[in-house]
């Protein structure tokens, strides 16, 4: 079965009212289902960008701290 939008408008076209109404359901369902999709995406993508930036600052962190240490012993002379 070939799908088109020509075709599925032609199939709405013959529905009666409560028809309708379930394939206005349907729509919402697939609108919604795409949307909830699209933010666990999100929620991966931030999650990996969370753990790539969490490393970094350890990182600088490390790299300050041996900066600040030496900043005291200067301090202290």
């Amino acid at each position: 079965m070939q799908v088109t939008i020509e075709s599925i408008k032609q199939e709405i076209e013959q529905f009666n009212e409560e028809q309708l109404k379930e394939i206005a359901e349907f729509i919402e369902l697939i609108k919604f289902h795409t949307r909830y999709q699209k933010s666990v995406t999100d929620l991966n993508q931030l999650a990996t960008l969370y753990q790539e930036f969490a490393q970094e600052d350890r990182e600088l962190a490390e790299v300050g701290m041996a900066d600040y240490a030496n900043q005291l012993q200067q301090e202290d002379k």
